[in-house]
């Protein structure tokens, strides 16, 4: 999708790289960790779970950087880590 939609808010550019993530990914994202304006557009992280296990808190999640331009298009996108549910950096 390229269409030119001008610049987007913060809070247009979270909900784009939700989209764009589940699009790409095919899972549902839990939410938006961050979301910053860059020079050239926007750069959000976004949490998805990647693997559902019983119980939940044994779930493996996934943290992905979504690299948009200044009105929300998709630049690129990546896995930044793997991790299991409530589990905190060390």
């Amino acid at each position: 999708m390229t269409e030119d939609l001008g610049e987007v808010t913060a809070a247009q550019a979270a909900e784009r790289a939700l989209d764009h993530v589940e699009r790409l990914t095919r899972r549902q994202p839990l939410g938006v960790t961050s979301v910053a304006p860059t020079e050239e557009g926007w750069l959000a992280e976004v949490e998805v779970v990647e693997e559902s296990r019983v119980p939940s808190t044994a779930n493996i999640l996934g943290l992905y950087e979504v690299d948009m331009e200044v009105n929300g298009d998709l630049v690129s996108y990546r896995r930044t880590r793997r991790y299991a549910r409530g589990r905190t950096e060390g």
